[in-house]
């Protein structure tokens, strides 16, 4: 009943600074759902656990609003925010599920579970004494188990290569990498993959620039497939880094706002060869910097049509903790473009279901199957072409998805964790000899994959019950041969290791982008 009343309070309180009739409805509805609620605690013949009633209630009405206007509540607040903040506080190991088997993926550089020695490969099976290995504990009951106060202790045991060892770690506040490869794929040239835009992505960028790159770089590429966005103040701020001063990046309209972010100038590569990978997982923040660098024809924007999310949303905490995520503007791009997709209130699965709706219309395999009306035509700012919008952004250079070797055998060993687990059990009996080499001698030792380990991989997935139907197996052997590669790679070589193999085997967006740098000055680069 307490809690009731100062929740009514609170509604008034926030309807203080509203005028006029707008006022008075808001006050009425207030009234509505407060002496509903009280109805409800004070009378309902059954127990109801309120808050999650109120909860379900909440979920209910953004839902019938625009499909990134969202409820968080209290328990979810902390590990929604924590992908943009920058750090947390833990152990600093990234891990998966192995044979219901918690597998270190990769250890943090610096992090206290480096100190102390766990190496990716070790299979953690108890923390703080209690056995976790094949009991059913997900992922957030081991994020629970792992994470907690800085400078608190957590005991952990390792099962490496047969061996069972100890391990005692003190917590630290670990940063989040939002750079998940970088490296030079030829002299002069920096490829540099960007996960999200979070909190340090601008001083990451640089410096992941800065340590593949003695000097200016000759053509740098940025991949941003995957990218879901983040915080719209760092796109702008990677942004900047290509651009003129006084450029605008992106415009943003709603109510009582109308709002304009430009260059400042600061940038140290200001003209050169300039690439942006994108496909229809970039989003948001993605879509912004990739458009914007498209309007000004300052880089060749090389994939897939982008996923069209454009709407700003301001994050508002609630008084017991929950919070909401509204959406409060639109953004358009400098030459006036709207980002996002069509989308109609209350639709939201609809609306999640474009990506597969594109897909099977053919957008993914042909620019022609994706429907451009003169209407959403626009012009580049620089050079006059011709760019669209209606929702995402269209790439320069078009890339079809490669779907060859893609086949029922593939999904399974792969989809199924089979491919995971035969290469961590490889990585496992063979790690101080991956561990002794450099990545070129990586690359030619494993170039064709030596027979017996190719395989064992199919031994062991047929001893699973999978098997290949005719022609299945040779038609994705490439496949798999190169994500086992990748996977063998990460142990010495982190994530940058796994990207360079898949980058260099398996992508031909990345190839089309070198090719475009190679070329830069022989040719124009928008007429590839």
């Amino acid at each position: 009943m307490k809690r009731l009343c100062c929740s009514l309070l609170l509604i008034l309180s926030c309807l203080l600074p509203v005028q006029g009739q707008n006022r008075d409805r808001m006050l009425r509805q207030a009234d509505k759902i407060a002496r509903a609620l009280f109805f409800i605690e004070r009378n309902y013949v059954d127990t109801l656990d309120m808050d999650k009633a109120v909860d379900a209630m909440m979920e209910g009405l953004f839902s019938k609003l625009d499909p990134h206007s969202v409820y968080i509540p209290r328990e979810k607040m902390e590990e929604l925010n924590e992908p943009l903040d920058g750090s947390f506080e833990g152990v600093g190991i990234e891990y998966a599920m192995v044979f219901d088997t918690l597998t270190v993926q990769s250890v943090i550089a610096g992090g206290p579970a480096e100190s102390v020695g766990l190496r990716p490969g070790d299979k953690i099976i108890a923390i703080d004494g209690v056995d976790i290995a094949g009991v059913g504990i997900g992922t957030d009951g081991i994020r629970g188990r792992l994470r907690g106060p800085r400078g608190t202790l957590v005991n952990v045991t390792v099962m490496r290569g047969g061996e069972i060892r100890e391990f005692r770690i003190r917590r630290d506040t670990i940063p989040i990498e939002s750079i998940d490869a970088a490296y030079t794929p030829e002299p002069g040239i920096v490829y540099v993959k960007l996960g999200r835009f979070a909190q340090n992505s601008v001083e990451e960028f640089v410096e992941a620039l800065r340590e593949n790159s003695k000097k200016r770089p000759d053509g740098i590429i940025v991949d941003l497939r995957g990218n879901g966005g983040g915080f719209i103040h760092v796109a702008t701020g990677i942004a900047n880094i290509f651009m003129e001063k006084g450029q605008a990046i992106v415009r943003t309209e709603g109510p009582g706002i109308d709002d304009e972010i430009d260059a400042f100038g600061g940038g140290f590569y200001r003209d050169g060869a300039l690439v942006i990978l994108v496909d229809e997982n970039s989003a948001s923040a993605s879509e912004i910097m990739a458009g914007a660098l498209q309007d000004w024809d300052r880089a060749v924007i090389v994939g897939r049509r982008t996923f069209g999310k454009g709407l700003v949303q301001r994050q508002f905490e609630l008084q017991d903790g929950s919070g909401i995520r509204l959406t409060v503007a639109r953004y358009h791009t400098p030459s006036g473009r709207v980002v996002q997709s069509p989308y109609k209130p209350g639709e939201r699965d609809e609306y999640y279901r474009q990506a597969q709706v594109r897909y099977d219309r053919g957008e993914s395999f042909s620019r022609d199957s994706i429907d451009l009306p003169d209407s959403l035509m626009f012009r580049t700012l620089r050079r006059g072409r011709t760019v669209y919008g209606g929702g995402g952004i269209m790439p320069d250079i078009f890339v079809p998805y490669d779907t060859v070797g893609h086949n029922g055998y593939m999904r399974e060993v792969i989809g199924g964790g089979s491919l995971t687990e035969y290469a961590y059990d490889y990585i496992d009996k063979h790690r101080q000899e991956l561990q002794a080499t450099d990545f070129n001698k990586f690359l030619k030792k494993y170039a064709g994959m030596e027979p017996a380990v190719f395989e064992g991989l199919v031994k062991y997935c047929s001893e699973k019950g999978i098997e290949a139907a005719e022609g299945e197996l040779e038609a994705c052997s490439g496949i798999l041969k190169t994500r086992l590669k990748a996977m063998m790679a990460r142990v010495p070589f982190g994530t940058t290791g796994y990207w360079r193999v898949i980058n260099l085997e398996e992508d031909p967006e990345f190839k089309v982008a070198l090719d475009v740098i190679r070329n830069w000055d022989d040719k124009d680069p928008f007429s590839f």
